[in-house]
């Protein structure tokens, strides 16, 4: 029972990392292509807010509850999909957190536009840019631990 327990928790916090991550990323973009400084200002505060709430409570519980699955289900933390399944998740960790400071700062700098009446400064336009690019990377590694926790491949390298 505490097998399927400690399963359900760390399924359930995958789906939010994925879709807490899919959903922010579709939000900022929309808001993005509005071009205008107080919607954009609107969804990054908002965005902030759930990435806190939802993403950083995901980060920290994956580890927790996938270490106990481990020892529960007897498999090996050297095995070959959770070591890969690890260093993705480091490497989206890697990505995640500038995001998150991206995200603050696009939303300063659109509330000041909004504020002043004037269009989205070049630093707004360079920091979207980048966080777009540091989206990929993350979500790819995300994808791939979900493919990993679903397969289980016995050997990777």
């Amino acid at each position: 029972m505490l097998y399927f327990f400690l399963k359900f928790l760390h399924v359930i916090g995958a789906a939010v990392l994925l879709g807490t991550g899919a959903g922010i990323a579709f939000f900022m973009l929309l808001a993005h292509r509005t071009g205008d400084a107080a919607t954009i200002a609107a969804t990054a505060r908002i965005v902030v807010i759930a990435d806190f709430l939802f993403t950083a409570t995901a980060v920290v519980a994956q580890p927790i509850t996938g270490v106990l699955l481990v020892w529960n289900a007897g498999y090996s933390l050297g095995d070959d999909w959770i070591v890969a399944s690890i260093l993705l998740y480091v490497l989206t960790g890697a990505f995640w957190l500038p995001v998150v400071w991206m995200q603050m700062e696009l939303r300063e700098l659109a509330a000041a536009a909004a504020a002043q009446g004037t269009p989205l400064p070049e630093r707004y336009h360079k920091i979207f840019r980048l966080w777009f690019a540091f989206g990929f990377p993350a979500f790819g590694a995300v994808i791939t631990i979900f493919w990993l926790m679903i397969t289980r491949p016995p050997e990777i390298w």
